[in-house]
């Protein structure tokens, strides 16, 4: 794994640089990855839409090597950014469905460890993701916790390597930020 992790980075530096091909020997690298994530992500859509997970890696992708290219410090870093591209593109895809943002008929969301990285089903996704606009503006480093952790699935130690941060004040971070998701979703 440390040479996987090695080779992607140094692809993403060659990606920051402009070196040619390395776009196109970034995708074999990280793509099993990508589409475990994505396949994680969808567990809990209930009407996809005709959509597989390759097609939610592929949007994915381009959104992170496409034209406008960020800048990516490591491969947690790249693979949190892709984990929030993905819960974009899936947030875009409910908002085309016509899902409901709120309503009685919602079922509680669980924000835990045992969900970071896991999708709730559609309704959730939308309400998650008002709340999550909302601590936006309260706490823009507690989002950008929440939006590593439970959407791109990347662990405490991850999430702190991908933020320069400890993994305690990721932590701290996290179990503030689950607290005030769930109160904000239990008062929708």
């Amino acid at each position: 794994m440390t040479d996987q992790t090695g080779e992607v980075t140094r692809l993403l530096e060659a990606i920051s640089a402009g070196e040619a091909g390395a776009v196109d020997e970034l995708l074999p690298r990280v793509y099993d990855e990508l589409r475990r994530l994505a396949r994680i992500r969808m567990v809990g859509e209930r009407d996809a839409g005709g959509h597989q997970p390759t097609s939610l890696v592929h949007e994915a992708y381009l959104r992170l090597v496409g034209p406008v290219q960020t800048r990516f410090k490591n491969r947690a870093h790249f693979f949190g950014a892709a984990g929030e591209a993905m819960r974009r593109i899936l947030v875009d895809r409910a908002r085309e469905r016509g899902a409901q943002k709120r309503g009685g008929d919602r079922r509680q969301v669980t924000l835990d460890d045992r969900a970071a990285g896991m999708t709730p089903p559609v309704d959730d996704v939308l309400a998650v993701d008002h709340a999550l606009q909302k601590l936006e503006v309260k706490d823009a480093a507690m989002a950008v916790v929440v939006k590593l952790r439970y959407f791109a699935g990347l662990t405490v130690e991850e999430t702190a390597e991908a933020l320069d941060s400890s993994p305690r004040t990721v932590n701290r971070q996290w179990t503030a930020a689950r607290a005030w998701l769930q109160r904000e979703l239990k008062s929708g």
